[in-house]
């Protein structure tokens, strides 16, 4: 497919560029266009002002579409999933698997394997979340399934035909060496639910360590003598932090200072998302609890907090109005920076001759219009 998509206010993952076109073929941005450039016969798309951003990527999706990855893991999950957040501007995303058992681990990496070789539009790898976690800071994940790293688990992890993989584990539970082994292997090793001290982070990092998953949520707060991870994040010039931004994880005066502390680039945008998410009904299953989802909420019985309801659209707009960050800082927040912790950024999180032309059409209010993933 070609198309020469104009008469808009193109967002470059830089700059914004006014009354500029867009013309693209076979999956690619061939060029950007100056107001008042000649086009060849390719058809033309009016997209009436608004705003062309890189696609949304997002590194935690633990559902959408009413479908919970992990309960289902076969092609026909992923697809709804991917096709749920799409709706939200996600042309990129990691299907996320919280803490479960041995079997459905592997289940979920065999359908990630084989949606990959089918091309399935906007998967780009898997991400592990748990079990190897810290119990006491387990959340709303199954303490149950939470237990010790083994052999299988690194080769698992350490798998060349799943895209990038991100394991989120808590560094003081495992075994000198492990982060180590894990990244020299290609996987990007995150930090969550952990009551690691600064020092168990700052060797963590030392190995290799990657990011730091849901920054603040599942974590002791950072003290005055006792800076704990959240302190070893913010500190840490390299390393990258995933936010949740929906008002509710996080008080948004928190996040202020976080992004104000941390490098910029630095700082990603997730959902950690819900099937509740371009699903219907107000409650879902979670390792046989109920989840009320009420007032953008998704918590169990006792209160806690499981994943979210949020979708990476609201995210930013929730970056611009409640955190008080630009527009562009946010769209990079959403789409460059997660390109960049992903290894991703030669092709994707840009609008650039010769990237990808997965793209995002954003309103006045930035609600999303329309998606294209490879141009379609």
């Amino acid at each position: 497919m070609t198309q020469i998509l104009t008469n808009a206010r193109i967002f470059t993952g830089y700059e914004i560029l006014q009354g500029w076109s867009l013309h693209h073929a076979d999956g690619l941005v061939l060029e950007l266009l100056a107001p008042g450039t000649a086009t060849d016969d390719a058809p033309v798309i009016d997209l009436g002002g608004h705003l062309l951003a890189p696609g949304f990527i997002d590194c935690q999706v633990n559902g959408g579409g009413g479908i919970l990855f992990g309960d289902q893991t076969g092609l026909a999950a992923l697809t709804a999933i991917a096709t749920a957040h799409r709706t939200f501007g996600s042309t990129g995303l990691l299907p996320t698997l919280i803490s479960t058992d041995w079997e459905t681990m592997v289940a979920a990496a065999t359908a990630v394997r084989s949606a990959q070789k089918q091309g399935l539009s906007g998967l780009l790898g898997l991400h592990f979340e748990g079990p190897y976690l810290n119990p006491d800071h387990k959340g709303a994940h199954d303490g149950a399934q939470i237990r010790s790293l083994d052999g299988a688990a690194l080769d698992l992890f350490a798998s060349a035909d799943l895209g990038p993989v991100v394991v989120t584990l808590a560094p003081e539970i495992v075994p000198p060496g492990t982060i180590r082994r894990l990244t020299d292997a290609g996987v990007r090793v995150c930090a969550g639910h952990s009551a690691a001290s600064y020092d168990q982070i700052a060797a963590a990092l030392d190995e290799g360590l990657a990011g730091f998953t849901h920054l603040f949520n599942a974590m002791p707060a950072m003290a005055s003598r006792r800076p704990g991870i959240v302190g070893a994040a913010l500190a840490d010039k390299n390393s990258y932090c995933g936010i949740i931004a929906d008002g509710h994880h996080v008080h948004s005066a928190t996040l202020q200072v976080a992004l104000a502390a941390k490098t910029t680039g630095r700082m990603l945008l997730v959902t950690d998302a819900m099937p509740s998410v371009g699903g219907r009904g107000s409650s879902f299953h979670l390792a046989g609890r109920t989840v009320e989802v009420s007032d953008g909420r998704c918590t169990l019985e006792d209160g806690t907090l499981a994943g979210s309801n949020l979708d990476m659209a609201s995210a930013v707009r929730n970056t611009v109005n409640l955190l008080d960050q630009p527009l562009e800082e946010a769209l990079r927040m959403a789409s460059l920076y997660p390109a960049t912790f992903l290894g991703l950024e030669g092709d994707r999180g840009r609008i650039a001759a010769g990237y990808r032309a997965d793209l995002v059409l954003l309103d006045n209010e930035l609600n999303v219009r329309r998606t294209w993933i490879g141009g379609a």
